[in-house]
């Protein structure tokens, strides 16, 4: 039996299309309930918050509350925390034994963090992925593969309840290797497919090499998420091309939850401001934009989230690390960020004077079909940022005018800066299932 969504998709969109003024008193009356819950028994938010007076009268009353960072919620070795032990996110509200949800952060940067949410948290969880499926036209006749490992990260496990509650036919593939994936796809004959655009290429790769189509499987649409590929022009395209179906990006934190789904036209990720309100610091001053603004349109910023409905594990003005640029210039009343996240803050590099995002470069080798891999490593030479690029293919042209002088030239031409390219061996560089480590720091 289909499980109906607390709302439906008519509300949510009706949502989108408020008079800025009235979505902002709704997002303003669920924030006030969002703190004056949390302060009453979370330790973590009493202490950070211990000056505040409820309720606020007005959203911009948020700028004037701290930010809170990754590192504070994942504390130090050091710290007495009798209530909370090592290894665990340190802002519950509750007493461990109230939860029943337990994943992990992906730990791409630091060590990995334990994250809990408790049965109410996760009937949240599903009403903010229902934007994500709404985005994608998600029906409840649709057959859906998780093309995951299902281990500890928790966007397999939201992704797939969230499915099953449209009422999907959900098709788990576990440990299973990507030849018997692609099997899996013939005989289960799926119409929707989540995975990282990592592992979609990839999929594509080992499909070519075993001669298997799957430009004419069932296969219509791929929900992608974990990188930046879903939203970069060249990746999305080829992805496309490769399985003649329709990508839809996404994007979310394991601490934070499923913020964004994508624009219908494809030019970025809308912020669900229904359940998250966005704040954007400006990369250079490090001050809050002022939103729905000239001077805010489309400026580098890093991306500052508060959640509207995750008591368990509430954040409050939380330091994302992703650098976006928003835009108010659509007809939706949410947010967009152009280009969807554009990379980390600590992934940003300074080469000579310019800025440098890896997603950057992505996008500029993904428009070379000849390239099949590739990897970006960044070092320090006489204190300045250089980088190097190896790409591989099995058809590369070395020669003075062949394949790489073109992939110099582009991306010279592209991002103003003459880097180093290298061809390797084929089948040398790492493939992979999750997000793709592709950008190696060596700073």
């Amino acid at each position: 039996m289909k499980n109906t969504p607390r709302t439906t998709a008519s509300e949510r969109a009706k949502l989108q299309m408020l008079d800025r003024s009235d979505f902002e008193a709704h997002q303003l009356s669920c924030l006030n309930s969002v703190l004056q819950r949390i302060l009453s028994e979370n330790k973590f938010y009493q202490t950070k918050l211990r000056e505040l007076q409820l309720p606020l009268s007005s959203l911009k009353q948020l700028a004037e509350l701290p930010l809170t960072t990754k590192q504070e919620l994942v504390g130090s070795e050091s710290e007495d925390d009798a209530d909370i032990p090592a290894g665990y996110a340190k802002n519950l509200t509750f007493e461990i034994d109230q939860y029943c949800r337990l994943h992990r952060t992906s730990g791409t940067k630091g060590s990995p963090m334990i994250v809990l949410d408790t049965a109410e948290d996760w009937t949240w969880w599903m009403e903010a992925w229902q934007n994500v499926l709404d985005s994608a036209d998600l029906e409840s006749t649709d057959r859906v593969l998780m093309a995951f490992s299902f281990g500890p990260f928790i966007g397999f496990w939201s992704a797939f309840d969230a499915a099953v509650e449209r009422g999907c036919l959900v098709a788990p593939t576990g440990a299973m290797s990507t030849v018997a994936r692609l099997d899996l796809i013939k005989t289960f004959q799926p119409t929707v497919m989540f995975c990282t655009p990592s592992y979609a290429l990839h999929m594509a790769e080992v499909a070519q090499a075993n001669q298997t189509e799957i430009a004419n499987s069932s296969i219509n649409t791929i929900i992608v998420a974990g990188e930046p590929g879903g939203s970069i022009p060249t990746v999305r395209s080829r992805i496309e091309s490769l399985w003649k179906a329709r990508v839809v990006d996404h994007a979310g934190a394991s601490e934070v939850g499923p913020w964004g789904f994508a624009n219908p036209g494809g030019r970025g990720i809308h912020i669900n401001e229904a359940q998250f309100v966005p704040e954007f610091l400006e990369l250079e001053t490090g001050q809050t934009l002022t939103p729905n603004s000239p001077e805010s349109e489309g400026v580098l910023c890093e991306l500052v989230l508060t959640v509207l409905g995750r008591f368990g594990s509430p954040v409050i003005r939380y330091r994302t690390g992703d650098l976006v640029k928003p835009s108010w210039q659509t007809s939706s009343a949410f947010v967009m960020l152009e280009g969807g996240v554009l990379g980390r803050t600590d992934d940003m590099m300074i080469i000579r004077g310019v800025n440098v995002f890896p997603s950057a470069i992505e996008h500029i080798i993904r428009g070379f079909p000849v390239v099949d891999e590739f990897r970006l490593t960044a070092f320090k030479k006489a204190e300045m940022d250089q980088i190097k690029i190896e790409v591989e293919g099995h058809n590369l042209d070395e020669n003075s005018n062949g394949d790489i002088q073109k992939i110099r030239s582009a991306i010279e031409q592209g991002l103003g800066l003459r880097v180093e390219v290298e061809a390797v061996e084929s089948n040398s560089l790492p493939r992979f299932e999750l997000k793709g480590k592709r950008f190696i720091d060596q700073r």
